[in-house]
């Protein structure tokens, strides 16, 4: 078995690893409590792009942070805006294979695009009330945990090269 079929083939237990990026503690609440309450996922947050590159590059306080199999990551943030840890994460070849579905506010035509030109996994629009936030949610964990396969690596190793035709800086496995 090749080292990139070992990557995403070989899965660690029941439950996923995920980074949560948003700055709203309603949010958080709700998202936190979703994802938990359905496979005991484990849920780091972060409330800012700034921490979240820290967190993913494990820098500073964030050395010994798990790598994530996933990350939610809301749009408008402090100090650095979830298009650009986005498109930080999809252009570092160590962190681009992670899964990132954006969860937004935002439903404007612009914002979805650019999600998707710059490599997201998901975009999903954050309902007005909480059982249907909560209800989002749990559909995507569940996806991720029990339709989709996502790579699982420890973070000291490197990413695995990218897929054949994709090269440069456009060079992404998606």
């Amino acid at each position: 078995m090749s080292r990139r079929a070992a990557a995403v083939t070989a899965w660690p237990g029941p439950a996923l690893d995920i980074l949560l990026v948003d700055d709203d503690p309603a949010d958080v609440l709700i998202i936190r409590e979703a994802l938990e309450s359905t496979a005991a996922h484990a849920v780091h947050v972060v409330d800012d792009g700034l921490q979240a590159l820290a967190y993913l590059r494990r820098e500073g306080s964030f050395g010994s942070a798990a790598r994530p199999d996933l990350v939610f990551l809301d749009l408008n943030l402090p100090f650095k805006s979830g298009q650009e840890v986005l498109a930080e994460i999809k252009a570092d070849p160590d962190l681009r294979v992670i899964p990132i579905v954006i969860v937004s506010s935002s439903d404007a035509p612009q914002d979805i695009m650019t999600s998707y030109a710059t490599y997201a996994n998901g975009y999903l629009v954050k309902p007005g009330t909480f059982d249907a936030f909560a209800r989002l949610i749990r559909q995507a964990g569940d996806f991720y945990l029990a339709t989709a396969r996502v790579p699982h690596q420890p973070m000291d190793q490197p990413a695995p090269p990218p897929v054949s035709g994709f090269t440069g800086s456009d060079a992404s496995p998606f």
